[in-house]
């Protein structure tokens, strides 16, 4: 496992908040996870000031906390732009850094990084901390292990917002995230602030670096290089059998509501893929369409208050 220098963290735009550590879990195979929890505004850290409620009750009521799941080659840091949204409307939220990324352990190896691994960890993560009447809300491969989530604690999650993503079902990749897969199989010591910052040219020189403060040099980068070759390209890959046990589940038996939103210029997980994807979730309604690329949540203030505007929460 190696671990960045906490020096890296100092002073990022945006991003005030104090880190949070999860370890000695057996599903972290010794890894420290990091995690942000953000108080809802005007309340304690952790406090629950709502009763214990029926699914309905939770689904009608809105939800209390935010799991914000962010996906490659980024990091927690991607909800700089919602976190303060969700939170000053009432939602606890909670932005773990997936291992490999952020201020969380990376282990060195490509072939340490696994589907269960990651999806085991994140289950792990939401026990632990007890969340409940959860808003899951993911991006990329926030979603492929994010959307697996849902149907193994269904008691756990309300609502659903979710961005330019997918589940991994095993079958026909788009042409789109083959080109995405190759380039990263050539680049092995990619660099996620320029990267970013191509896709949102607005962004400045500070906020870049953030994204690739996690990763000072070539070996940090293990689950930069695996996770495009994580996603399922056959229906026997590891993960292709929960994602499809996933796809029922939102199909049959998601019971909370949904919001979606579309980056319309992401070559990879844009509208096609993503209206594919709208019609897995029961009761989907029509996305917000965003003028966007892949990483949406750079747009991402407006797409939370239309998001709490759908779900009816007070803003």
């Amino acid at each position: 496992m190696l671990r960045t220098p906490d020096s890296r963290f100092d002073s990022l735009p945006g991003w005030p908040y104090p880190p949070h550590y999860l370890e000695g879990l057996p599903e972290l195979s010794g890894a420290r996870l990091h995690y942000v929890d953000i108080p809802a505004q005007g309340e304690e850290q952790g406090s629950d000031p709502r009763p214990h409620q029926t699914v309905q009750q939770k689904v009608e009521t809105g939800p209390k906390v935010a799991l914000c799941l962010h996906g490659n080659p980024s990091w927690g840091y991607i909800y700089r732009k919602m976190a303060p949204v969700f939170a000053k409307a009432g939602l606890r939220v909670i932005i773990p850094d997936m291992a490999g990324f952020g201020r969380s352990d990376k282990p060195e190896l490509d072939s340490d990084h696994s589907f269960d691994y990651h999806r085991n960890y994140l289950l792990a993560l939401i026990k632990h901390l007890d969340l409940r009447e959860v808003m899951l809300v993911v991006q990329d491969w926030g979603g492929i292990f994010g959307l697996t989530l849902p149907m193994a604690m269904p008691e756990r999650f309300s609502h659903l917002l979710v961005m330019n993503t997918t589940l991994g079902l095993g079958t026909d990749l788009s042409e789109g995230f083959i080109q995405w897969r190759n380039y990263c199989n050539k680049v092995p010591d990619l660099d996620p602030g320029p990267l970013l910052k191509r896709g949102k040219p607005d962004m400045t020189g500070e906020e870049a670096a953030a994204y690739s403060a996690p990763f000072p040099d070539v070996a940090y980068k293990a689950a930069l290089r695996a996770f495009p070759n994580l996603v399922p390209a056959s229906p026997e890959a590891p993960g292709a059998d929960i994602s499809r046990l996933a796809a029922e589940f939102w199909r049959d038996r998601w019971q909370g509501k949904s919001f979606m939103a579309i980056g319309t210029e992401d070559p990879v997980l844009g509208p096609q893929v993503m209206q594919e994807l709208r019609g897995m979730i029961r009761n989907c309604p029509e996305p917000l369409m965003v003028k966007g690329g892949h990483f949406l949540q750079e747009w991402g203030e407006p797409i939370a208050l239309a998001c709490l505007d759908r779900f009816g929460i007070k803003h």
